[in-house]
């Protein structure tokens, strides 16, 4: 299967929903939807949306009747990055090949584009899909994405993520499980709801969702790691934002915890385990499998 072919065809869906669905730039006011189109159509992969679809047509779903949805999990996604990328928070300068919101405009209007951006996702997912018949699978999203992204979720993971920066090194046993708890939660958390998010809405029963669930799970976690591995090792061009930022602010990541082999060898282990867990949903070499390949191997 060529991944890159799939996903690419996935992506422009994704794009020209999300160009119907957000508010153009001249809409009042003008500057914040500006900002919001800006953070929006920077390019970004749409692995979340794309994952939401792929777990709904491995399910026995139609993707196209929860596009709309899914595309609420790329503007929460979104929203996260510009409020991580925040002077307060991880103060970075580049995000996807170009300046951060807050560099391109100002940390104020930084600030809301977030604050629209997670409040927008939130409602797709409350509005689509369309229709009486879908109202409680509607509802049952809505909650469970909430409850991806809360304080128990993405932005605990964020918080201890902060926490975590500047640690001494000492008692690796202790910081290892604390970095797979922020892995888990900050990224993963989100992910994982993706995968769910496409099985519920294409009605799997709990054992099936729960099976999609245990591989976003691990999909979060190989993300970040991989991600970790990039921060070390990708120059600027290739990974879209600054590079060596952990190292230099002491940030708790695999490879600063670790070092670069152990980080790939523990990349390597989550991709076996997770092209196993792939092939239990689809069989062999199918969309999940190539697509956990490819977040395993990617180089950007």
């Amino acid at each position: 299967m060529n991944v890159e072919h799939v996903l690419s065809a996935e992506r422009a869906g994704i794009d020209a929903t999300l160009e119907r669905l957000v508010a153009s730039p001249g809409t009042w006011p003008q500057r914040l939807h500006e900002a919001i189109a800006y953070a929006v159509f920077a390019g970004g992969k749409r692995i979340r949306p794309i994952l939401a679809r792929l777990a709904c047509r491995t399910a026995g779903g139609d993707p196209d009747e929860i596009t709309e949805a899914a595309c609420g999990l790329e503007l929460i996604h979104t929203y996260s990055l510009v409020h991580d990328d925040l002077p307060a928070m991880d103060d970075d300068v580049l995000r996807r090949g170009r300046p951060t919101v807050h560099i391109a405009y100002d940390e104020a209007t930084a600030i809301l584009v977030g604050d629209a951006l997670l409040t927008e996702g939130m409602q797709l997912l409350a509005r689509y899909p369309l229709g009486v018949s879908w109202a409680a699978l509607r509802s049952d999203a809505v909650v469970m994405v909430a409850e991806a992204v809360s304080s128990r979720g993405m932005v605990g993971g964020q918080a201890e993520d902060i926490e975590s920066t500047g640690h001494d090194g000492s008692d690796r046993d202790t910081l290892e499980q604390r970095l797979e708890r922020i892995h888990r939660h900050k990224t993963g958390c989100l992910l994982q709801a993706s995968l769910e998010l496409g099985a519920l809405l294409a009605g799997a029963d709990p054992s099936q969702q729960g099976a999609f669930a245990t591989f976003g799970r691990d999909l979060g976690l190989a993300f970040q790691v991989a991600d970790d591995l990039l921060d070390a090792t990708a120059s600027a061009d290739d990974l879209g934002k600054s590079p060596g930022k952990d190292a230099r602010t002491g940030k708790l990541t695999y490879v600063t915890l670790f070092g670069l082999e152990a980080a790939r060898q523990r990349l390597g282990v989550l991709e076996e385990k997770l092209v196993d867990r792939a092939r239990t949903l689809e069989g062999r070499d199918g969309e999940l499998s190539a697509l956990a390949h490819y977040v395993c191997r990617r180089s950007s």
